[in-house]
């Protein structure tokens, strides 16, 4: 097996590579027309990227049966190419979570503080403690989160510790899930933009949510409010934005931007370049060593189960959510081997899981797992499911499309 990685890659994750016993080729600095020619000049098995386009052309001309993304988001990777081609894309989601939330925060408190303004000034020689003691503060105020991923579990957890109040949107929390997390449930997204002081954005790039934070969304802000994102840039409409900056002072703190450069190095000309009220960091959510030694390892992990076994973890281009019609809500107790015990009679049934996440409460003793399926399972299922000594409540849902 040759396995091509063509980004920056940590040596935990090369050693890691190699004790597997492929042949590796480590070029780190291939892109667009040099990556194409690597792939086309001779059999590439894997191909593991970070942020580096792999387009449709790449695809046609490689051999590949997988491509890793070494982190979380695979917008940049021609995902309808790779599908009709027959080539996996898996992903290492999670494995950033805390270094993105860390980062999600510290842009918090940049904007209400106005961390950055303080710091220019004081170099250009100006002292205005008047100018800069204007701030809402964290405690007490209501943070909204959309999504409720990895990433997102993550930061509310960081927020209850500031004394935060959390409203999160998401199509998979229940009212049963938001009690138990102790968060408020918003079941629009202007209904979270109209209840929040603070707004963090976590959630894929999709074809349904590219612009979905657009001017109605900006228009129902409160004024003066915190926006951030440490997402995808593409979720946001710019200029509405830009707008709402300039016309209602809404603060923006964004680690990633419409059309940003795809160079580590590069420059940058655009609106947001000299706004005020503008805080951008250069895309670096997940760029701590803790976050990329754990992504290294769970794309070595992937590549050592696809070659032993030719079964991928976290396939991205599988059919999942499009056909599920209910969504199993399973509140039990944390450990191994209570989600096998589910799955096992969801199987035995013939009910098809479509998507699923596990949501562990604080103190890691009980968790929460949405499992979305392709149809309603049977009564006999769901008692069977709670005759568990493990499982505390099971609750079935509709989808609405």
């Amino acid at each position: 097996m040759h396995v091509l990685v063509a980004d920056k890659f940590e040596e935990s994750g090369l050693n890691g590579l190699s004790a597997l016993g492929v042949e590796l080729s480590y070029q780190p600095n291939l892109a667009g027309p040099s990556l194409l020619e690597a792939l086309s000049a001779q059999p590439v098995d894997v191909l593991v990227v970070r942020g580096t386009k792999v387009s449709a052309e790449m695809i046609a001309a490689a051999q590949l049966g997988l491509i890793v993304r070494a982190g979380a988001g695979y917008n940049t990777i021609d995902i309808e190419a790779c599908s009709a081609k027959g080539v996996y894309v898996s992903n290492c989601p999670g494995k950033n979570a805390h270094a993105v939330a860390e980062l999600a925060f510290g842009l918090m408190l940049a904007c209400d503080r106005h961390i950055p303004d303080n710091v220019s000034d004081l170099r250009a020689g100006k002292w205005n403690k008047k100018a800069h003691s204007q701030a809402q503060g964290l405690y007490g105020r209501t943070l909204g989160v959309i999504g409720l991923g990895n990433i997102s579990q993550s930061v509310i957890h960081r927020a209850k510790a500031f004394g935060m109040n959390v409203v999160v949107n998401s199509r998979w929390l229940t009212p049963e899930t938001a009690a138990a997390l102790g968060i408020g449930r918003a079941a629009t997204l202007l209904e979270l933009a109209a209840m929040s002081d603070f707004i963090s954005v976590h959630s894929a790039l999709t074809a349904e949510s590219r612009g979905m934070i657009n001017k109605e969304f900006f228009d129902t802000m409160r004024p003066g409010s915190v926006f951030v994102n440490t997402s995808r840039g593409e979720i946001v409409d710019e200029p509405a934005l830009i707008e709402a900056v300039r016309s209602k002072k809404i603060v923006a703190g964004l680690d990633v931007i419409a059309n940003e450069p795809t160079a580590a190095e590069a420059v940058y000309c655009g609106e947001l370049q000299n706004l005020s009220g503008v805080y951008v960091t250069h895309h670096i959510g997940a760029s701590t060593a803790e976050a990329q030694n754990a992504v290294a390892m769970e794309t070595v992990r992937i590549i050592s189960e696809y070659k032993h076994s030719g079964q991928v973890p976290n396939v991205v281009n599988i059919q999942r959510g499009e056909v599920a019609t209910h969504l199993l809500v399973v509140r039990h107790v944390d450990k191994v081997g209570v989600l096998s015990y589910v799955l096992g009679i969801l199987k035995a049934e013939g009910a098809s899981v479509q998507e699923m996440e596990n949501i562990v409460l604080s103190g890691a003793k009980a968790a929460i797992a949405h499992i979305a399926l392709d149809k309603a399972p049977s009564e006999k299922s769901i008692k069977n499911i709670k005759m568990s000594p493990d499982v505390f409540d099971v609750g079935i849902f509709p989808i609405s499309k």
